[in-house]
């Protein structure tokens, strides 16, 4: 009977993982995909040597900027993590943020689940015994972190539109309001998700007194209930505020300083820190495809925003993506070797 139920969840855990690695293969196959579609007009030559001349100083620059950006980011989330566990240090969450983007280069969203296991890990207990801050209620807050985002992206969204709608409203307007608008069926997807998902948590929450499966789903539910929560605990609410302005102003920034790296390229010598924010905010959508790091949609969508808005043929806005785009990588794969190294090593 025991080598039975054995065989049973050994075959079982074999299919998840099965079902997981495809779907972690199709990722990639789309990932490859978008960057053929993206790369397969390009003059190599010429394109090599559009970023020989570049001005390297400014990469350097941008990815240090990116380093910042993880560094506050961090800092942000650990506002929402200390009402759950006062104790949580700051190179905690640092690493933890480290790993899961350098985890997402590879696995899309599957950092996500590394950065709230990383937490848990180094949570201090209660007198129970049990983490302060469990796996559900870390993920909890990385929820809320992107809902976050999305509020911010739209209101700068929105404050951009306001100042500068005669340049850039119409490409806005035609490639965000008016695709979201044309799937139809997509919203009535998305609604009955949520409306699936609300009925499924009533459900285990009114089946939760028979204990088993239910009472462990609903504790899981009610750990990411607490973490979504904890924003309204936390202290110094205009900190939490200014790090997300500091944060959006350093990926401006950032985006910014590839331009200045191309200015010896005719085609970007004239574009200024409007165009900088724009290009912040296209290359952001961009992050809505699940494909590793953002390999070939970044660079579709950016180079088709330079297209699309000022005539830079796509081959050459590829040029800009590419420089964006690889150097947060380097800084990906740069801030998440020291936290790896800083666990595995130094870390008592």
């Amino acid at each position: 009977m025991i080598i039975c139920k054995n065989s049973i969840n050994f075959a079982s855990g074999m299919e998840k993982k099965s079902a997981n690695t495809l779907k972690y293969i199709l990722w990639i196959a789309l990932a490859a995909v978008l960057l053929y579609f993206s790369f397969r007009g390009v003059d190599w030559a010429q394109f090599g040597s559009a970023l020989a001349s570049c001005r390297w100083g400014y990469v350097v620059l941008s990815i240090g900027l990116g380093a910042l950006v993880y560094f506050l980011r961090a800092l942000r989330w650990r506002m929402q993590i200390l009402p759950l566990d006062p104790s949580t240090g700051r190179l905690t969450c640092l690493n933890a943020y480290n790993l899961c983007m350098i985890t997402n280069l590879v696995l899309p969203r599957v950092g996500e689940l590394v950065r709230c296991g990383y937490v848990a890990k180094h949570s201090a207990r209660d007198e129970e015994g049990n983490r302060l801050v469990s796996v559900d209620k870390a993920l909890g807050t990385v929820v809320l972190d992107r809902l976050w985002d999305a509020l911010s992206m739209g209101v700068m969204i929105l404050i951009f539109l306001a100042l500068m709608w005669k340049r850039f409203g119409t490409y806005l307007s035609e490639n965000v309001t008016a695709g979201l608008l044309s799937h139809g069926k997509l919203w009535w997807i998305l609604g009955g998700a949520v409306a699936a998902g609300a009925a499924f948590i009533l459900l285990c929450r009114k089946m939760r007194g028979r204990g088993g499966l239910w009472a462990k789903v609903w504790n899981f539910i009610e750990g990411i209930g607490d973490g979504l929560v904890s924003c309204f605990h936390m202290r110094h609410g205009w900190i939490f505020v200014l790090y997300t302005v500091l944060i959006w102003g350093l990926y401006w920034l950032m985006s910014a300083c590839c331009i200045w790296a191309l200015r010896d390229i005719e085609a970007f010598s004239s574009l200024t820190g409007a165009d900088a924010l724009f290009l912040t905010i296209a290359g952001s959508l961009s992050s809505v495809i699940p494909v590793p790091g953002g390999f070939g949609a970044y660079h579709s969508v950016v180079a088709g925003a330079l297209l699309s808005v000022y005539g830079i043929p796509f081959e050459t806005g590829l040029i800009f993506a590419t420089l964006a785009h690889e150097s947060q990588v380097v800084t990906a794969v740069l801030a998440g070797g020291v936290s790896y190294i800083h666990e595995n090593f130094f870390r008592g």
